[in-house]
């Protein structure tokens, strides 16, 4: 994959794209300010970038506004945003355009080589990769009366792991049931959401945007 790297303190940049690099793919520009983040994807339109929400100038939300306004001109343009903090405004601002080919990932994340990757390689492919915690904080807000109150208990945990971005077969490893109850689980809960496209990956990255603006 062809990847740009915005982070701008150096030894973590270094750091993501020497790891990047170990994996077989290839980084072809990085950044280390706003301007330069938007500059570099208008530029290269990557397979997939890592971009680190708080850069200079302001070091307030920068590397987000490169980010979104990247993906205003190419729609779908894969993004996967790197936060020290979980920050639920700037996940929802993300996801906002329902394209899909996004990620929200704490920045202590990047210490698990294996997942990160992952989630890169998803993200890249058009899906979801949204960390564990971003998500237990913005269901622990889900407002009641939602959309997704029509859901079980079971439906929200398929989900809710779905969200991070897991495959059927990963999310029944993870609830110790068989891949073919997961499956009955998606088809249930897409149904009670109202998302009825064909396409599947289509439907999991719609139902996951239902999820996260759900609260």
């Amino acid at each position: 994959m062809r990847i740009v790297v915005a982070e701008d303190l150096y030894l973590l940049r270094d750091g993501l794209v020497r790891l990047i690099e170990a994996y077989g793919h290839e980084v072809v520009a990085t950044a280390a300010t706003g301007p330069e983040t938007l500059d570099a994807l208008r530029t290269w339109r990557p397979d997939v970038s890592v971009v680190d929400v708080r850069m200079p100038p302001t070091q307030s939300d920068e590397g987000l506004r490169a980010a979104l306004a990247a993906r205003a001109e190419t729609p779908g343009l894969p993004v996967l945003i790197l936060s020290q903090h979980v920050e639920q405004l700037y996940a929802r601002e993300l996801l906002a355009d329902g394209s899909g080919g996004v990620g929200y990932l704490l920045k202590e994340s990047v210490f698990e080589a294996d997942q990160f990757i992952d989630a890169l390689e998803r993200v890249a492919g058009g899906g979801t990769a949204m960390d564990p915690a971003v998500i237990a904080k913005l269901l622990a807000s889900t407002a009641p009366g939602g959309r997704l109150e029509r859901l079980t208990d079971r439906e929200r945990s398929v989900l809710a792991l779905m969200a991070e971005g897991l495959s059927n077969q990963a999310i029944g490893r993870q609830l110790f049931l068989s891949e073919s109850t997961i499956g009955k689980y998606t088809t249930s809960l897409f149904g009670k959401l109202g998302i009825v496209d064909d396409d599947d990956t289509h439907r999991r990255v719609r139902a996951v945007l239902a999820y996260l603006n759900a609260s």
